[in-house]
């Protein structure tokens, strides 16, 4: 929860005041905030406003960094956190946190949401903003454009120059982005 142990078993013992905090531990045990803070109402934050089909949360499953610098943990390898799904999302569906300016200071630590991992690439895809996994290992958010040469693409973004000629292990479109 991106909250030290001591700062954590204090809050939950009454030692120390919890303040601000409160809002993301409701959030991380998907209760309400009152009941939280003062034992009453439901535990349970209710479901009315969400679809019934959409999970609670979905799995924060990497960071994505600047440029080059990436922080990824792969699906098949586990997951960092829990996030709040938002509507349209399936059981499939994970997201990343972007940190950094890659996509503008604007978008740091936004959520963004895919899921349909394609691999190889399909025309669909093309001059779509994805989640890219490239054969050298870096995950990055950029617009997808065929390259000249077969096989390879440019990736495009709105800050950064453009990475030319590069071979995409797999693809995602954006499902949607949200500030965190």
């Amino acid at each position: 929860m991106g909250v030290r142990r001591p700062t954590y078993y204090g809050h939950e013992n009454g030692s120390r005041g919890i303040g601000r905090a409160a809002e993301r531990y409701a959030r991380f045990f998907h209760v309400s905030l009152d009941w939280l803070l003062t034992g009453r109402g439901q535990p349970r934050k209710t479901r009315a406003s969400r679809d019934e089909s959409t999970p609670a949360s979905v799995s924060l499953v990497g960071y994505v960094g600047a440029g080059a610098e990436t922080h990824f943990f792969a699906q098949d390898s586990g997951h960092l956190d829990e996030v709040p799904a938002v509507e349209g999302m399936s059981d499939a569906t994970v997201a990343v946190e972007i940190r950094g300016e890659s996509l503008g200071t604007f978008f740091d630590r936004w959520l963004v949401y895919y899921d349909d991992v394609r691999r190889p690439v399909t025309a669909d895809l093309i001059n779509k903003l994805c989640v890219v996994g490239l054969t050298d290992g870096r995950i990055l958010i950029k617009k997808v454009q065929r390259s000249k040469a077969r096989g390879l693409f440019h990736l495009l973004s709105q800050t950064e120059p453009p990475i030319l000629d590069v071979e995409i292990d797999w693809a995602a479109k954006v499902k949607t982005m949200v500030p965190k």
